[in-house]
C-alpha cells in the first residue's frame, strides 16, 4: 500500500489499586527515568534481534515526541495515545518526526504506566502480554525509536495523586 501514515493507537495500562484522593491536589514534580529509558532501549532491541529483526536506533525527534507526550499525560493526570487538546498521536509526532520530504511515513505508539518502581522488564513483559503491543514491539517497518520514562512524585487525575512512572514508546519508518 502507498499510505503515508500508520495510526496504531494502542495502550496498555497497569491497573493499580490506589487511595481515593482530592483532585484539587496539585500534580507533583515530574522528573526523567533516564535508567529505565536506556534499559527498555536495550530491551526492545535485544527482543527484536532475539526474532531476526533490525534493531531500533534512537531518534532525538522521536525521543522529544515521547517524552512530551509522557510529560504532558503526568502533568495533566491523563493516560492517552491522544494529547490533552484531543490531537491524535500521529499529529503530534509529526511534529517532531517530519512526513514532509519522504516518500513514506509510518508512526506506532506503546504506553505503560505503574507504581513508581516500573522496571524494563516488567514494561516490557506488560507489552508482550498485549497483541497490539507485541505486534509493535515485532514490526518489521520500524527502523526509529523514540523511548520516555517519567516519573511523578505525585501524579494526579486517573493516577490518583500517587506516585507513578509512566512510558511512552515511539516508533517509526521514513524512506526517501
Amino acid at each position: 500500500m502507498a499510505a503515508k501514515k500508520l495510526v496504531v493507537p494502542i495502550a496498555l495500562v497497569l491497573a493499580l489499586v490506589l487511595p481515593a484522593s482530592g483532585s484539587a491536589r496539585r500534580a507533583g514534580s515530574v522528573s526523567t527515568a533516564a535508567s529505565l529509558q536506556s534499559a527498555l532501549v536495550e530491551k526492545v532491541n535485544a527482543l527484536r534481534a532475539a526474532h531476526g529483526l533490525t534493531t531500533l536506533r534512537v531518534v532525538v525527534s522521536l525521543r522529544s515526541a515521547a517524552t512530551f507526550h509522557s510529560t504532558e499525560m503526568a502533568k495533566a493526570g491523563y493516560f492517552s495515545h491522544s494529547s490533552a487538546n484531543g490531537t491524535s498521536f500521529a499529529k503530534r509526532v509529526a511534529g517532531y518526526y517530519t512526513p514532509s520530504g519522504y516518500r513514506s511515513w509510518a508512526v506506532g505508539e506503546n504506553l505503560v504506566w505503574g507504581a513508581p518502581d516500573l522496571g524494563a522488564a516488567q514494561a516490557l513483559r506488560l507489552w508482550l502480554n498485549s497483541a497490539p503491543h507485541r505486534q509493535n514491539l515485532l514490526d518489521p517497518r520500524w527502523r526509529d525509536l523514540g523511548l520516555s520514562a517519567v516519573h511523578s512524585t505525585s501524579a494526579r487525575g486517573v493516577y490518583g495523586n500517587s506516585p507513578a512512572t509512566i512510558v511512552t514508546a515511539d516508533f517509526g519508518a521514513r524512506s526517501k
